[in-house]
């Protein structure tokens, strides 16, 4: 959801005592660190190195794979301005390809128009943000059957009887991200679990934003507005969704080896070090 601005000046800051300036902005305090991920720029830019040596070549290819990790992870560093995207593109660029060009349409169009929705739609963080199509099938559809419904409570503890989702949200609560592929999926799922749209809205946002790192972006509010239709085309009507996309778990286990993409977030380390 959207943050209350700060009331002071960056020239303000007391940067003596780091813990009581973090206490005083009103940082949520009761999502723990992630295990193994170290801000700055210096990690940046080893990040930055180790996916262009490693992953780009392949990135067109195995981008949308939830089992194989094929994305870059730079997303927080990028969002907290440890590196820039300018240093990014150019590095990317450097190396050419269809990895690269893939790569570069993602970080370059698809995140201007993530900002221009955010900058130029004031009611970018809620349901009023979708388009209006969006927004009267899914009202038409707001008393349909739910066969399934979960709290937001327990849609937040990964207790729900979907074991793909409960991996996608354990990923984003440990890791601080989710893969694309599968926030997608997390979303639309959301969408068709809770009992109205527009509480779906405000349950998938408050979530991506308390544990995504790169939470509160422009880009991670037009994903969660993707989900609910916005930057996409009305398909097949059906229950609850009406005309917005539908994804179901048959899709994934036709596409993926999504099983693996489950251990994989099994064996991921706890807050503390232990394994889930």
């Amino acid at each position: 959801m959207r943050a209350a601005p700060y009331a002071g000046s960056p020239e303000s800051l007391d940067l003596s005592d780091l813990r009581a300036l973090v206490h005083g902005l009103g940082v949520d305090a009761s999502v723990p660190p992630v295990a193994g991920l170290t801000g700055g720029s210096g990690p940046a830019r080893r990040r930055l190195d180790g996916f262009v040596r490693k992953k780009l070549m392949r990135y067109h290819r195995d981008r949308n794979d939830p089992a194989l990790d094929a994305q870059s992870g730079l997303g927080p560093y990028l969002h907290f301005g440890h590196i820039s995207p300018l240093q990014v593109a150019l590095a990317v660029k450097a190396r050419r390809g269809p990895g690269a060009a893939a790569f570069l349409e993602e970080l370059i169009v698809r995140r201007e128009l993530s900002m221009n929705f955010t900058h130029y739609n004031a009611r970018y963080d809620r349901f009023e943000c979708l388009p209006a199509w969006c927004r009267a099938t899914l009202l038409a559809h707001a008393g349909d059957d739910r066969r399934e419904r979960y709290s937001p409570e327990e849609l937040e503890r990964a207790r729900t009887g979907d074991p793909y989702w409960n991996a996608a949200q354990r990923e984003m609560v440990l890791t601080g991200r989710m893969h694309g592929y599968m926030r997608m999926y997390w979303g639309k799922k959301i969408l068709e679990w809770m009992p109205h749209p527009e509480q779906a809205f405000e349950t998938a946002l408050a979530l991506n934003n308390r544990y995504q790192l790169d939470g509160r972006d422009p880009n991670s509010f037009a994903g969660v507005a993707w989900c609910f239709g916005k930057h996409d085309r009305p398909w097949t009507g059906r229950p609850v969704f009406g005309t917005v996309r539908y994804m179901n778990a048959n899709g994934l286990r036709r596409k993926f080896d999504i099983e693996a993409y489950v251990r994989r977030i099994e064996g991921l380390p706890k807050p503390g070090g232990s394994a889930t």
